[in-house]
């Protein structure tokens, strides 16, 4: 796939000067840059399949380079031109805009080769190999309980079923990132099949919340992959009561979040057990209560045939206890994917440079990389390979390593840091982040208790 040519876009017209921008964008336009070309989208914002947040973050801003990595190619030639209004006129006065300019300048150069070398297109039997994978997983999955006379056989099928659908997130991630076919429509209807059909969980909420994280990646007010009070908080900010915009509500650090997050790096590993029974309740909680949720019935209906055939297979279990015993393994199996996911931020950056920061500087910045052989790929399912899919998300999983060595040049082009870690070390460095939170409540706690024992003597 070549990538488009959005100099040739729009034709040229009218000069928005900086000051006129800012000016419009105060008095409630919404108006992005891309390309030194001005876009109003007021009358758009909604329909965005993205999620109207995905786009407000963005406003006032030079979205180019978000633009570029996240969209397939025909959102430039038949979407985004009819929102153009004229060309935009940028003030460079301050060394600090240069700097980031020519950060993103480089980054569009190696987003052009990555096209160049084919990185871009999605080699399918790689699809074959994993569906052969997945079949062996949820069959044995079937046949243990169905066949199965003795208590390890159940328990056996239900860590292949949590298998399988650890491994199955990793196609929907792809898919949620239009990573497979390229195609808005495709990937939706396979991200649907494998997300809520084979999984429970609604791909439409989870791209809701996952192309915000991928715009203001570890922004405590605003990423929702980080906003998980009264279980854990990444930064001292979240003591302050802030209001998360993706949430709409305040993230109160009360009494409940002062008693667990001075052990939050011991509950890690805990907690996250059960993280996808929470993503069950974001799922539902989407589906009925969001506006302008695509594929609404569609999505609704595969996860009510999700829930006949699991409670089907449960049917088979021969008392409560291995029931039990059986949802509980299946769904902890998954722990592995909720750490493998947190991993990639927990431990990163969560300051808030400001709007003249470049992408690439701050999806760098906010995000590490696993290091681990190949051979260890199928475990990872691109997970380990975080900054550069935040980087580039539309390139597919299978491509991500290839690309490794283009991004280690670009870092070292740009004076950037690649943050590259082994799996144990990126657990200490995650564990060590929570620790030092942990331990600042117990010093705040202290402080308070100290002043008010002044107060009463």
């Amino acid at each position: 796939m070549v990538p488009p040519n959005a100099e040739t876009i729009a034709p040229r017209h009218n000069y928005i000067s900086q000051e006129d921008f800012e000016k419009r964008v105060q008095n409630g336009q919404i108006l992005i840059i891309y390309n030194n070309k001005v876009y109003k989208l007021n009358k758009w914002i909604k329909y965005h399949p993205g999620g109207e947040l995905a786009i407000r973050h963005m406003v006032g801003k030079d979205a180019t380079d978000e633009i570029n990595v996240f969209h397939p190619e025909y959102v430039f030639k038949k979407k985004i031109n009819t929102f153009y209004i004229g060309e935009y006129e940028e003030k460079l006065k301050e060394e600090k805009i240069s700097e980031q300019k020519l950060i993103s300048q480089t980054y569009r150069r190696y987003y052009l080769k990555l096209h160049e070398l084919g990185l871009y297109e999605c080699n399918y039997w790689n699809y074959f190999y994993e569906s052969i994978r997945y079949t062996f997983l949820i069959i044995s999955a079937w046949m243990l309980v169905i066949y199965g006379t003795q208590i390890w056989q159940y328990l056996l099928s239900a860590f292949f079923l949590g298998l399988f659908w650890h491994q199955l997130a990793f196609t929907a991630h792809d898919a949620g990132h239009s990573g497979i076919t390229h195609n808005l429509l495709m990937d939706n209807l396979i991200g649907i099949f494998i997300a809520d059909f084979m999984g429970g969980l609604s791909i439409g909420w989870w791209k809701r919340n996952h192309y915000v994280h991928h715009i203001v990646t570890n922004d405590p007010e605003h990423d929702p992959d980080i906003q998980h009070l009264p279980f854990f908080a990444i930064t001292t900010e979240f003591f302050n009561n802030l209001y998360s915009s993706f949430y709409k509500k305040t993230l109160y650090f009360d009494a409940i979040a002062r008693f667990f997050i001075p052990y939050q790096h011991y509950l890690y590993y805990p907690v996250m057990c059960f993280g996808r029974f929470n993503l069950y309740a974001l799922s539902v909680n989407f589906l009925f209560n969001e506006e302008n949720v695509a594929f609404r019935s569609l999505e609704i209906s595969g996860m009510i045939l999700f829930w006949c055939w699991y409670i089907y297979l449960l049917s088979f279990l021969p008392s409560i206890s291995v029931l039990i015993s059986y949802v509980l393994i299946s769904h902890m199996i998954t722990m592995i994917l909720h750490v493998q996911i947190t991993l990639s931020h927990f431990g990163m950056s969560t300051e808030n440079c400001g709007f003249l920061e470049s992408f690439p500087k701050k999806m760098l910045r906010t995000t590490m990389d696993v290091d681990c052989p190949w051979w260890m790929d199928w475990f990872h399912g691109g997970l380990q390979f975080q900054a550069i899919h935040h980087l580039f998300p539309r390139i597919p999983r299978h491509n991500l390593r290839n690309c490794q060595q283009l991004v280690k040049e670009f870092c070292k082009e740009v004076g950037l840091e690649y943050h590259l870690y082994g799996f144990v070390k990126g657990n200490g460095i995650v564990l060590g982040a929570l620790r030092d939170v942990a331990n600042q409540v117990e010093l705040l706690s202290k402080v308070v208790k100290s002043h008010n024992d002044k107060h009463l003597h």
